[in-house]
């Protein structure tokens, strides 16, 4: 009978068993990990993800279903195509109070 419990410990296939139960573990984890991904296209949620705010190489990724778009900074401030509409007024109770400005009239 000795002989038959040297075999057990001497059969490598039994470590192998044991790699392979390793790895399915690790698959498992890698399937949660992909399912809770935000940008994940297979679950209808609309998702805004924003990537190194405030700096010159910022991003935006837009997901609205099964759409993904996005939008990289230029890095300039400010810049844009605009005209000046108006003035708005922070009143003492927090109220706020739009004067649209008269760009074709003067003031009288």
């Amino acid at each position: 009978m000795r002989f038959l419990d040297e075999d057990e410990e001497l059969n490598p296939i039994l470590s192998s068993v044991n790699l392979i139960d390793v790895f399915l573990v690790l698959i498992a984890a890698l399937l949660i990990a992909i399912a809770q991904n935000p940008l994940n296209i297979f679950t209808a949620d609309d998702v805004t993800v924003v990537k190194n705010a405030g700096k010159p190489n910022m991003e935006v990724i837009i997901k609205d279903g099964k759409e993904i778009k996005q939008f990289k900074s230029s890095g300039e401030i400010g810049t844009g195509e605009g005209a000046r509409a108006g003035i708005a007024y922070k009143m003492a109770d927090g109220t706020m109070v739009y004067v649209p400005e008269d760009v074709g009239q003067e003031n009288k």
